[in-house]
Formats: C-alpha cells, sequence, structure tokens
C-alpha cells in the first residue's frame, strides 16, 4: 500500500509560480508511475501530467504545456510539479497519484490518491 501526502499549495498572484511535492511512502517508488490531477470548484477532476519511473515525461495536459513541469527524485521518493506563469484557470485542488501501469495515464485507473492540496491563483 503506498501512500502520498501533498504539499506546496497556497495563493499566489496571477503569472507567479509555486512547486507542488508529493511524498510517497509504503512501496518501492521507483515503480510507480506518478502524476498529477486537479480539480477546480464545480468542475470534474482532470489529468495534468505524469511521469514515468525513470523520469520521462509521459504527457501533459494542453492547458498547461510549457507552463507546468513534472519530475521525481527517486531518492527521495518525492515527485514534484513546478507551475509557472499561472493563472486563475489554474486554481484547483491538485492531487498526487501514484499507479503501476505506465500506459493510459491520461483515461486510465490510477491506484493510489492524496488527499489534495489548495492552489489559489489571483487575477
Amino acid at each position: 500500500q503506498v501512500q502520498v501526502v501533498e504539499s506546496g499549495g497556497g495563493l499566489v498572484q496571477a503569472g507567479g509560480s509555486l512547486r507542488l511535492s508529493c511524498a510517497a511512502s509504503g512501496g518501492t517508488f521507483s515503480r510507480y508511475t506518478m502524476g498529477w490531477f486537479r480539480q477546480a470548484p464545480g468542475k470534474e477532476r482532470e489529468f495534468v501530467t505524469a511521469i514515468g519511473r525513470s523520469g520521462g515525461r509521459l504527457y501533459s495536459a494542453d492547458s498547461v504545456k510549457g507552463r507546468f513541469t513534472i519530475s521525481r527524485d527517486n531518492a527521495k521518493n518525492t515527485v514534484y510539479l513546478q507551475m509557472n506563469s499561472l493563472k486563475s484557470e489554474d486554481t484547483a485542488v491538485y492531487y498526487c497519484a501514484a499507479r503501476w501501469d505506465p500506459s493510459n495515464v491520461q483515461t486510465g485507473p490510477w491506484d493510489y490518491w492524496g488527499r489534495g492540496t489548495q492552489v489559489t491563483v489571483s487575477s
């Protein structure tokens, strides 16, 4: 059983940056594909980006390409989401997730989820 805990959310002005972290425990971190999702108020949760076991970026949503970067440090059991040029529409609860299967990361099921961290972008 893998546990993931997000941190780093907060309030930031539009155009600013924020880095989220996700610490994993309870499993062999390097064996998992890791991803970030978000859910804005009144909307369904959506896929943001994912990273493979050895650090290869698998896919990113069009809305964040060129602005958000996912990375991981397997020695620290941590995955990061660097968010730059933030927009008000990026306001959401951001969730970290883990899964075994590196395929179909956008639509396939994810095995483990964190509780989320709130990101609010003020315009």
